[in-house]
């Protein structure tokens, strides 16, 4: 019976708890801790419940749209016509509240079918035609944002019910976290099932990998990507309705900047600008991470343009800092001398 050494087996353990360490995940969680505790420390606020509440409503749209962006980025796609999305449902609802439609469940369900059409364009001219998924969402990115002004100009909704407006914002019984968190953790479970745990999320990593073999292998590259431009409509027709209840107002210009947080969220989360590599826990840390920075940063009289640097600068950290940790961690691997092998029999 042979037996491995025991210093052998205690380095394979060090081995496995320095890569658990040293994993993007572990690494942007811990990154969400230094930053509360710092900033509990240094910023008065930050440690109060009120900070927290704040924190995690202004998550929740981002996270709503960084689901399925999660997704998109894995298969080497990307969709920045997400904030516009979000602000035509805004309108529409407003709209169709202003005529008439006073029923909530109706309105909701009318702005998820006009999220899903307008992902469904952007999959049709992507997957369709062939054309690249950045310069599509560019142009829709516009042409969204436009009839939105069609829909409602310069005008604002926000004579709604304040049953409704308070729903949104309801917090949790005995807590000061909004109820709505429970519903977002809901769908990241069903996200993260079907990207970690289904061939689905296995068809989408060889997608990213490489869609030429995916295609041999049998999957519908093309049929995938359009119905993951689908998902990504409809999430962000959510985050629009919760958006108008969260601040009871529909306007045109509602959620504008927001696809930015979003990429930068999935990025520094650790999934590939290039497709291919990546998971939903580093994504949801993320999100903690630029939300808790983010007003702290707020909470100190950092001006907003400040905000701005320091997001676009995070969101550059997280395409150039994994390449670069990638190569060197390739090189020390080229250069570390390889250990003969010793059996031992007993």
């Amino acid at each position: 019976m042979s037996e491995a050494p025991r210093p052998s087996r205690m380095r394979a353990q060090g081995a496995r708890v320095r890569g658990v360490l040293g994993s993007w995940d572990v690494i942007v969680l811990l990154a969400v801790v230094a930053v509360a505790v710092v900033g509990s420390l240094s910023i008065d606020g930050v440690s109060s419940p009120r900070f927290w509440r704040f924190v995690t409503l202004e998550a929740v749209p981002i996270l709503l749209i960084a689901l399925p962006m999660t997704l998109v980025v894995i298969t080497g796609e990307i969709d920045l016509s997400v904030a516009s999305v979000l602000g035509l449902s805004c309108t529409v609802l407003g709209k169709l509240w202003a005529s008439g439609v006073t029923s909530l469940p109706l309105l909701i369900a009318a702005c998820l079918v006009l999220g899903g059409l307008l992902g469904a364009v952007n999959g049709l001219f992507i997957t369709g035609f062939g054309l690249p998924s950045l310069a599509v969402t560019i142009g829709t990115l516009a042409m969204y944002r436009g009839l939105a002004y069609v829909v409602l100009g310069d005008k604002a909704v926000a004579d709604y019910p304040a049953s409704w407006t308070t729903s949104a914002i309801k917090p949790i019984h005995g807590t000061t976290i909004p109820w709505v968190i429970l519903v977002v953790a809901a769908l990241a479970i069903v996200f993260g099932v079907v990207l970690h745990a289904t061939p689905v999320g296995r068809g989408l990593y060889a997608i990213g990998n490489n869609a030429e073999a995916a295609r041999f292998a049998g999957i519908s590259v093309r049929l995938t990507k359009f119905w993951l431009f689908v998902a990504t409509g409809a999430m962000s027709a959510l985050a629009g309705v919760f958006w108008t209840l969260r601040f009871a107002s529909a306007r045109a210009d509602n959620g504008t900047g927001i696809e930015l947080a979003v990429v930068a969220a999935v990025l520094l989360g650790g999934v590939s600008i290039f497709g291919g590599r990546g998971g939903l826990l580093g994504v949801l840390a993320a999100v903690a991470l630029l939300g808790v920075l983010r007003n702290a940063l707020q909470l100190a009289d950092v001006p907003a343009n400040t905000l701005t640097i320091i997001t676009g600068s995070l969101l550059i950290a997280s395409v150039v800092g994994p390449n670069v940790a990638g190569r060197l961690r390739e090189r020390l691997r080229r250069r570390r001398p390889i250990a003969p092998t010793l059996s031992h029999t007993t």
